[in-house]
């Protein structure tokens, strides 16, 4: 068995794809968010939450390579780095960077083939996604909330699957910014984007439509006073790999799909 033997995955998305290529022999410990497979925090050691860890808990379980994802988790990989462990450290923010962490798994497991599949699967579904979209007579304007104070919307894939899933996200032109606090918006800016639909997915916390659609001047927007304000879990959709396609899209398609058939 080529590659490493022993892996820690400080992030959800990493523990899937594992699972989906059929190397989960090789995880050695997971984040507590980890929720996909369903189950799988049952079946490794938790070593870590998301942005926080005690590195002796990770060092702990021996790994040959470390798995983690995006700035957050900038602290703990760097004291894992210093302690002499090897670290591959992604950070994909888009449904093309998704793919590329796939097929970059598949490679330094020596399962290629596999990866590629995988990817040709996802591929295929967001196809069968983007062709029953061009069967709605109109394209809704979707406002995304990633959270509410300050109002975030929507990262990059996120954005990607409303287009892919038939809408037009209303902030798309700051969906490619990186850091949370540049992809802020004001009540008024949504406001003035006059969403047809609205969805969220505020991380690490449910998302309360109520408090949405309460909002001061919000009750003019369309999509409050046709009550189509709608929670995406954020483990289904917040998560950059596997499950934000499988899982996130089919729920943004059955959001618009309704809007868009009425």
């Amino acid at each position: 068995m080529h590659g490493p033997q022993r892996i820690a995955c400080l992030s959800s998305e990493t523990v899937e794809v594992l699972y989906a290529l059929g190397q989960q022999h090789r995880i050695v410990g997971i984040s507590a968010f980890s929720r996909h497979p369903a189950g799988v925090t049952k079946n490794h050691p938790i070593i870590c939450g998301f942005s926080s860890a005690k590195v002796e808990k990770i060092l702990a379980v021996e790994p040959d390579l470390i798995l983690a994802y995006s700035s957050l988790q900038g602290e703990m990989v760097k004291e894992c780095v210093l302690a002499g462990y090897e670290v591959l450290f992604f950070n994909q923010r888009s449904i093309a960077g998704i793919f590329n962490m796939i097929r970059t798994l598949g490679l330094l497991l020596d399962c290629t083939e596999r990866a590629n599949a995988l990817v040709a699967e996802l591929s295929a579904q967001i196809a069968a996604a983007k062709l029953a979209a061009t069967r709605f007579a109109w394209r809704p304007k979707v406002y995304f909330e990633e959270w509410h104070t300050p109002l975030y919307t929507g990262i990059c894939w996120v954005s990607e699957l409303i287009s892919i899933a038939g809408g037009d996200d209303i902030f798309a032109e700051i969906a490619p910014k990186v850091r949370a606090k540049d992809r802020t918006v004001t009540p008024e800016q949504v406001i003035a984007g006059a969403p047809d639909l609205i969805l969220g997915s505020w991380c690490g916390q449910a998302f309360a439509p109520e408090t949405v659609t309460a909002r001061a001047g919000w009750d003019d927007i369309a999509a409050v006073k046709n009550q189509q304000v709608f929670e995406i879990k954020s483990e289904d959709l917040l998560v950059p790999g596997i499950t934000a396609i499988t899982r996130g899209l089919p729920q943004i398609q059955a959001h618009i799909r309704q809007l868009c058939e009425k």
